[in-house]
């Protein structure tokens, strides 16, 4: 059972300067936040965001370490659902529907919101069945048209042509761009409304990160993306919107500054964002 209530613990005031340009109503977001917060046992890790994200764009979390980039986006599809000692407060809505509530099946939550993560965690099968293994396990495609979602989703991810030939190859082959690029291809294969990525060009060199980087931009707007990232070079190239978090004295993450990329890397509210971009704290 998840539950919604926590125990407060004491921290400075924060102010969400969040524009409105970035935002839309919470009727035309694609994902909604409202007050949302997460505690693991008596520590409060994010506190009371406020945020719309809105449909077939890409949004990007920046921020210190530690400071609830990667715990927000988590909550998204209820991924830190399997740590035990977190709970959760406020409200969160993908399309309307409440995310956080009693009964919301997690199987059908995260087929709607898939997820890249940091490092490339292909299946030890082979390349198709990587990506075949989603639509199956859903039914949604059989036989032909299985084998053409298959080909469709790893055109998608900009693959097609490298692995055409070897798609009976064990994934774990492939280069660890090639890799992650698979796992975007797997994720597509489910058809979600939204697309998570956590920091999905770290462990990648410039080349690979550079072909993720342009793979994100051909696959807005059908599809909604939030990318966190450490690099702020990424941001700017990538996302249309950027949201910065901050951590306070108790090692408590807020939401500071929310707005269309290019004005808040080169126009910040918050003194607290203009510090961060400029490398004078973080």
């Amino acid at each position: 059972m998840v539950s919604c209530e926590v125990e407060r613990m004491a921290t400075p005031v924060f102010v969400q300067s969040i524009s409105p340009e970035a935002c839309p109503t919470e009727e035309a977001s694609c994902i909604s936040c409202e007050d949302f917060g997460v505690s693991y046992g008596r520590f409060l890790a994010l506190a009371d965001v406020n945020l719309c994200i809105p449909p077939g764009q890409i949004t990007a979390f920046i921020g210190p370490s530690g400071c609830g980039k990667s715990t927000l986006l988590r909550s998204m599809n209820r991924m830190n659902d399997t740590i035990p000692s977190a709970s959760f407060h406020g409200h969160m809505r993908l399309l309307g529907d409440p995310i956080y509530v009693p009964g919301v099946n997690l199987i059908r939550l995260r087929k709607r919101v898939g997820m890249v993560f940091q490092k490339p965690n292909p299946f030890p099968a082979s390349i198709y069945e990587n990506v075949a293994w989603g639509p199956r396990m859903h039914h949604l495609y059989r036989h032909h048209a299985l084998r053409d979602h298959v080909e469709h989703c790893l055109r998608r991810a900009g693959l097609w042509d490298e692995v055409k030939d070897k798609l009976r190859l064990n994934a774990m082959s492939l280069s660890g761009g090639q890799q992650q690029r698979l796992c975007i291809a797997r994720a597509l294969a489910v058809e979600p409304d939204v697309l998570l990525m956590d920091e999905p060009c770290s462990a990648l060199d410039p080349i690979a990160s550079y072909r993720i980087e342009e793979l994100m931009k051909t696959l807005v707007p059908e599809l909604t993306i939030v990318i966190v990232t450490h690099n702020m070079q990424q941001a700017g190239r990538v996302a249309d919107n950027t949201a910065f978090f901050w951590i306070d004295d108790s090692r408590t993450g807020h939401l500071v500054e929310y707005g269309k990329t290019a004005d808040l890397l080169q126009n910040p509210k918050d003194e607290r964002t203009e510090r961060y971009l400029s490398g004078r704290m973080g």
